[in-house]
């Protein structure tokens, strides 16, 4: 156990730590702040503060699907610097290599599970062929913003022009 002399109270850092954490499970279960600081008999403004301290992010999640993209490490690494959640893109040959290193069982679920995973964020920046857009589009629930980039079926990589991406992102994020 920690404690700290302050003047003349002994402050328990343990308690502080648990108290903080109780607060945090308290709003993420859906409990107002000021329902939270009732019920752990501290004052709202704190509970405001404390998320302020820990706010890594305000807003919405946005995940980013594409294939077959030419410029894919230069979008990976637009995507990882606008603060993107989810990033799942792929060359052509990485797309043929996932789909013929797998029984089509596997694809099937990894394929299942992508959706899943996909359909947990806000906003799903798309980036494919004109059919593949709008299937998927059919399939989430999230707000989905298509990028084309060519007629189905593409059979080779095709560039992405990261300032378009830029744009969307600034965008969506100015939205919030």
């Amino acid at each position: 156990m920690e404690f700290y002399r302050i003047q003349d109270k002994i402050v328990s850092w343990n308690k502080i730590s648990s108290t903080l954490k109780k607060a945090l499970v308290l709003r993420a279960r859906g409990f107002s702040q000021q329902e939270t600081a009732d019920r752990l008999m501290i004052d709202r403004t704190f509970i405001s503060r404390l998320e302020k301290i820990g706010e890594l992010r305000k807003g919405q999640s946005i995940a980013c699907v594409g294939f077959p993209i030419k410029n894919k490490s230069e979008i990976e690494h637009l995507l990882e610097k606008e603060g993107v959640d989810f990033i799942f893109l792929m060359t052509e040959q990485e797309r043929l290599d996932y789909v013929n290193n797998r029984s089509g069982k596997d694809v099937l679920n990894e394929l299942m599970d992508l959706i899943v995973k996909a359909r947990d964020f806000d906003i799903v920046i798309l980036i494919g062929s004109d059919t593949r857009l709008k299937l998927i589009e059919n399939i989430l629930d999230a707000q989905v913003i298509p990028i084309e980039i060519g007629t189905s079926p593409i059979t080779e990589d095709k560039w992405v022009d990261p300032e378009l991406l830029k744009k969307i992102l600034r965008s969506v994020k100015a939205a919030r």
